[in-house]
């Protein structure tokens, strides 16, 4: 098990970019909803904003 993890010293390097194209993956994921939890919010206060004028 040592051996798979370590790689023959290049486990490092491997694990690595394992995890940084994992976390690449999972923000591509996550910050789309975030940002269109925050477009809705906008848009509903717009929306208030524009039925108080009228």
């Amino acid at each position: 098990m040592s051996e798979f993890i370590t790689m023959d010293g290049h486990g490092l390097y491997v694990w690595l970019s394992y995890g940084i194209g994992v976390s690449i993956i999972v923000g591509n994921l996550v910050l789309p909803l975030f940002k269109r939890k925050e477009l809705m919010k906008s848009l509903a206060r717009r929306l208030r904003r524009e039925n108080n004028t009228q």
